[in-house]
C-alpha cells in the first residue's frame, strides 16, 4: 500500500464490504491500512461501522495481484535467460567438523552461456581457476595434480533445461577426448602415485553418468544452477538435496522469503529442512540401509540470492549445509558467490 490517504465521512448504509469493494481491495486490506495509519482509539474492528465517522482510505492502491506482477518483472526470469550469469565469480569454500581443521578454498568461476538454435536448449560453457587453500596457493604434488587434471577438460559444456538446471554434459566424448590428448603433455607429474591418480582420474570422467553426478552434488553447482522457478515460489514445496558430495540427494521442506526494500537488489532466501533421517554413515557411503538407524542425522540447507531487479542477473549467492546429531553439529559446509 501507497503511504498517502484521505479520510473517507462514513454515510448511512456504508460497510467495511463497500468500501472495500469501491476501491477494489479486500476487507482486510482496507482494515489493515486503516489501522495502521490512525490513533489507536479509532481502530476498527468490525464489519459494521456505526459510530464510525471517518475511515483512512489510500489514494493509490496495488492489488495484490498487481504486487505479484510488479515483483514477477524484477525477479529472474522462471525461463533461463543468457543475462542471468555473470561472466565471472569468485567462490569460498569452507568445511567445518568438530574432528578436523577447517578447510577454505577459493577459486573463480568463468560462465559463458549461448542457445543451441537446433535444439532451443541454452549451452554453458564453466571452467574453473586460481585456486587457493587458506588464501595461498597449493604446493603439494597431490593438490597441484588433481587442479591440473580438472583444469586441462575445460571448459566443461553443459546443457540446461528450461529452468535451468543442468541435464547433461553437452558432449561428453569432447570431455574423455581432450583428457586423452592432453595426460602425454602431463608428464612432469612422475611417478607410480602420479600414475595412478590419473588413470582414476580417466576412469571417473569416462563414466558419464557418475562424473555428471559427481559434479551436480557439489554445493556449487546446487546454487550456482537453481531452478529459477524456485524465485517465484509462494508456499512450502518439497526440493531434494545432497547434503554431501557424491551422495543421495535428500527430500527437504523448504520455505521462501523476499527482501524488496533496496532499490536496486532483491534477495531471495530459501530455507530447508531435511524430512527423510539417515546415519551419517549412509550419507557417506551413498548406500541407504533401508532400515531404522540407531543415530540418524538430520540437514538443514539455507540459500540467498540477491539479484538485480533492472538486469535480473545473479548478483552473489550464499549457501550453508549443516548436519547434526540431536544437538550436535558434525558437519557444515559453507559457500559464498560473489561477482569478479
Amino acid at each position: 500500500m501507497e503511504i498517502y490517504f484521505l479520510e473517507y465521512k462514513v454515510r448511512h448504509g456504508d460497510t467495511l464490504s463497500s468500501i472495500a469493494a469501491r476501491l477494489n481491495i479486500t476487507v482486510e486490506e482496507l482494515k489493515l491500512f486503516h489501522n495502521s495509519h490512525c490513533q489507536r482509539m479509532n481502530r476498527i474492528w468490525f464489519e459494521n461501522l456505526n459510530e464510525v465517522k471517518t475511515v483512512l482510505v489510500p489514494l493509490q492502491v496495488q492489488t495484490e495481484k498487481q504486487k505479484d506482477h510488479k515483483k514477477k518483472n524484477i525477479l529472474p526470469s522462471s525461463q533461463i535467460p543468457n543475462s542471468f550469469f555473470s561472466q565471472t565469480y569468485n567462490v569460498s569454500e569452507t568445511f567445518e567438523n568438530p574432528f578436523e581443521s577447517n578447510l577454505t578454498i577459493d577459486y573463480t568461476v568463468e560462465i559463458d552461456v549461448r542457445k543451441n538454435k537446433s535444439t532451443n536448449h541454452h549451452i554453458i560453457s564453466y571452467s574453473q581457476n586460481h585456486f587457493k587453500t587458506h588464501g595461498k596457493t597449493p604446493e603439494d604434488k597431490i593438490s597441484e595434480l588433481s587442479i591440473t587434471c580438472m583444469k586441462s577438460i575445460m571448459p566443461i559444456d553443459f546443457t540446461l533445461n528450461e529452468s535451468g538446471k543442468i541435464i547433461r554434459f553437452t558432449d561428453h566424448r569432447k570431455i574423455t577426448q581432450t583428457f586423452a590428448d592432453k595426460r602425454k603433455g602431463l608428464d612432469f607429474f612422475a611417478g607410480e602415485v602420479s600414475e595412478r591418480y590419473m588413470d582414476k582420474f580417466e576412469k571417473n570422467i569416462a563414466d558419464e553418468k557418475f562424473f555428471l553426478g559427481q559434479l551436480q552434488s557439489t554445493l556449487l553447482f546446487q546454487v550456482l544452477f537453481p531452478k529459477l522457478e524456485w524465485f517465484h515460489k509462494k508456499t512450502e514445496w518439497t526440493e531434494s538435496f545432497y547434503f554431501l558430495q557424491n551422495s543421495f540427494s535428500v527430500p527437504c521442506t523448504m520455505e521462501i522469503e523476499q527482501e524488496n526494500e533496496d532499490q536496486d537488489y532483491i534477495t531471495t532466501t530459501l530455507t530447508g529442512n531435511s524430512t527423510e533421517f539417515y546415519s551419517l554413515q549412509e550419507l557417506r557411503t551413498a548406500t541407504k540401509y533401508n532400515e531404522a538407524v540407531d543415530d540418524p542425522v538430520t540437514g538443514n540447507i539455507i540459500i540467498e540470492y540477491t539479484t538485480h531487479k533492472k538486469s535480473r542477473n545473479l548478483v552473489q549467492a550464499s549457501a550453508t549445509i549443516s548436519l547434526w546429531r540431536e544437538e550436535e553439529l558434525i558437519r557444515k559446509h559453507t559457500l559464498t558467490i560473489t561477482q569478479g
